[in-house]
């Protein structure tokens, strides 16, 4: 699982979801890539679940980059505990995604391979996202 090696605070505020993303929206690396339409926090287990299956889909063939990181420590407080007492401790790790940000992207396969591995990394999320493909100009 994907997690930071050491984190400058162990806890952090909820923020906020609104907007594009700013950077990240653009196919670099390879040919096809996932991009995100809605907002969303992808854990780090829906981020190895969706590499898993864009590997073997493509039997191991072609190269793939995982293009967000979770970052952010998400917090839970035991069941059945009364309000107040602080914050919950660190429970998890997630990357916050905003529309228009590439999620995966994928090279060395044809595109119908690369499609039908990326439609297979849509179904381990829980919000919307799309196929694009790099631009040849």
């Amino acid at each position: 699982m994907l997690s930071p090696k050491r984190v400058k605070f162990r806890k952090k505020q909820k923020g906020r979801r609104r907007g594009q993303a700013q950077r990240g929206s653009s196919v670099h690396f390879g040919e096809f890539g996932l991009q995100s339409m809605g907002t969303a926090w992808m854990t780090n287990r829906q981020i190895e679940a969706g590499r898993i299956a864009i590997t073997r889909h493509m039997k191991r063939g072609g190269k793939v980059w995982i293009r967000i990181f979770p970052d952010k420590p998400v917090s839970h407080k035991p069941a059945e505990t009364r309000m107040g007492k602080g914050k919950g401790a660190p429970d998890g790790w997630v990357a916050v995604v905003r529309p228009g940000r590439i999620l995966y992207e994928i090279d060395g396969v044809d595109a119908d391979i690369a499609t039908a591995a990326l439609d297979l990394a849509r179904y381990k999320l829980g919000f919307p996202t799309r196929v694009v493909s790099r631009r040849k100009m």
